[in-house]
């Protein structure tokens, strides 16, 4: 009787430990924390609000480098660490050997597979300097399946890693989802079938509001604040998509239907893949990227990015439950953030009288190259990317001038510009003088081969723009180092995970040293991320 209840109590134990059957990672491209209460009282009972309810919601969850973007982002969660080690400093950025700006997931040496109309599919993660969570799982447990998705190519490559087992993307041309050499030379026969679907095609219809629209939190529609879609006549619902997007598959990717497709995607990959089935622990990376496209457009205050999140919840839920149907409750996690957040439209902040506005970049290079020519005789800027600007470095050497001097310069004549908070050179990062907790941010998002000699970060509430023309100030973007670029939602779920909120300050690297103890790994090598030990616990 005594051994029986021994074994009664440990039961329990050991299957609370166990690891979970999969892994299912969602990045929301472009989500801003606020958007879980702004928007909840729209929401299922299944989509956000199950993680809201009962899951894990870490609510102090931030950025730490800069730039925020799509590529560094969803490469810090899956390495656990930031651009200062994995090297994926920016969606492009410029590369010095070659003259030319260089996409972060592009390589001319794999082609791409089950796309024959256009070149668009050269792609890896060969420019990602480290191993990710899921390259760590595959490596000690070869049985484990990985799987990563995304419209966005880069946000298929990067979390899927080195090693996996399939990475697929939205073909822009075509409506397919494609791969490349990389991971295999001819598509699954499943892939093929969804394909020959042509479900782009057959999902694509006219955008109306779902709810009623005295519900939603913006009631103005034709905001002068947002950009007019090509083929639409203003910024207003409905958008008769099926009139003027038809076989735009472009267009299509800024629609609602988009991240339907992606879900769909998503459960035939869980169904025909097996997923959760096997002894080992399997992984399934989605990526959301319509809100960001979408969010780009018409900016994180107008009906069109509430609707986004209104039926991307939907989508959720059916995730959920297709989870729960085909591996089980208590058998798999899933984890909910976003790559990065988004600065308000500048101009709607300066019309209702808050700080922020814009910065002229191409007037500020010509002061600069004007300033140094006079001085020098010599333009001595190759380029200018993400607010880092590049110097013609065999040039100042030929000139005989001092480099470090230079870029101190340069980062003189920046910080002239009323609109600029902080400019830092190469040089004093490389030397470690760090002097405030914005260029420590700076730091975290370096690298000596691929970041700028100089790097400016813009005050709160600005943007850079190529020129002041009344069509830039419409729309928004973001990557910048403050809170509305860098705080996002980081929700978990499953596993017999305690429902509890936690407020202590998180990094997004945090997400993939918690996955690590998750699954009994080994941390990367390059890992700077801690464990939340609030969910590990139970």
């Amino acid at each position: 009787m005594k051994a029986s209840w021994f074994i009664f109590l440990l039961i329990p134990t050991i299957l609370f430990g166990q690891s979970p059957k999969i892994v299912v990672g969602v990045v929301v491209d472009q989500m801003c924390y606020d958007y879980l209460y702004r928007f909840q009282h729209h929401f299922s009972t299944d989509g956000f609000n199950r993680f809201l309810t009962s899951g894990v919601n870490c609510r102090n969850t931030n950025y730490n480098y800069v730039p925020t973007y799509t590529g560094p982002g969803h490469a810090s969660i899956y390495t656990g660490t930031t651009p200062y080690n994995h090297g994926i400093v920016a969606n492009e950025w410029y590369d010095r050997t070659q003259a030319k700006g260089v996409n972060c997931v592009f390589d001319p040496s794999v082609q791409a597979v089950g796309n024959s109309s256009s070149g668009y599919g050269q792609v890896s993660p060969h420019h990602l300097e480290t191993m990710t969570i899921t390259d760590q799982l595959k490596f000690t447990y070869p049985s484990s399946k990985v799987f990563s998705i995304s419209i966005k190519d880069r946000s298929a490559a990067l979390p899927g890693g080195h090693l996996s087992d399939g990475s697929y993307w939205f073909d822009y041309s075509s409506g397919k989802f494609i791969t490349s050499t990389f991971y295999m030379n001819q598509l699954p026969s499943w892939v093929q079938t969804f394909n020959e679907q042509k479900n782009a095609d057959s999902y694509l219809a006219d955008w109306e509001l779902l709810n009623d629209p005295s519900s939603y939190s913006r009631r103005i529609d034709n905001s002068p604040y947002e950009v007019t879609i090509k083929g639409a006549k203003t910024p207003t619902f409905p958008y008769a998509f099926t009139s003027f997007a038809r076989g735009n598959y472009s267009q299509f990717t800024i629609t609602p239907f988009a991240n339907t497709l992606l879900t769909d995607l998503a459960l035939e990959l869980i169904q025909q893949e097996r997923l959760g089935k096997n002894e080992a622990t399997d992984m399934l990376c989605v990526s959301y990227s319509t809100p960001d496209i979408a969010g780009h457009a018409f900016g994180p205050y107008s009906l069109e990015v509430e609707d986004i999140y209104v039926r991307l919840d939907l989508e959720l839920a059916k995730l959920f439950n297709a989870l729960d149907k085909q591996v089980g409750k208590n058998n798999y996690v899933i984890f909910l953030t976003a790559d990065h957040a988004v600065v308000p439209v500048p101009q709607q902040l300066t019309d209702e009288k808050l700080p922020g506005g814009y910065f002229d970049m191409s007037a500020c290079l010509t002061s600069i190259n004007t300033q140094l020519q006079k001085k020098y005789g010599s333009i001595l800027i190759q380029s200018e990317e993400n607010q880092n600007i590049y110097l013609d470095n065999p040039l100042i050497d030929s000139l005989k001038l001092n480099r470090s001097v230079i870029q101190q310069e340069v980062a003189s004549i920046l910080r002239s510009f009323p609109e600029v908070k902080v400019a830092v050179t190469g040089s004093d990062l490389e030397r470690g003088i760090i002097q405030d907790p914005w260029m420590q941010m700076i730091l975290n998002g370096y690298s000596k081969e691929r970041s700028g000699d100089v790097i400016f970060i813009l005050k709160p509430g600005y943007l850079a723009i190529s020129s002041n023309a009344s069509s830039e100030h419409k729309g928004t973007s973001h990557g910048s180092a403050f809170n509305y670029d860098t705080h996002v939602p980081l929700l978990w779920y499953g596993n017999r995970m305690k429902h509890q909120e936690i407020f202590r300050p998180l990094e997004i690297t945090d997400i993939s040293a918690t996955l690590v103890h998750m699954l009994k790994l080994q941390r990367i090598g390059s890992m700077t991320g801690k464990p939340i030990v609030e969910i590990l616990g139970h």
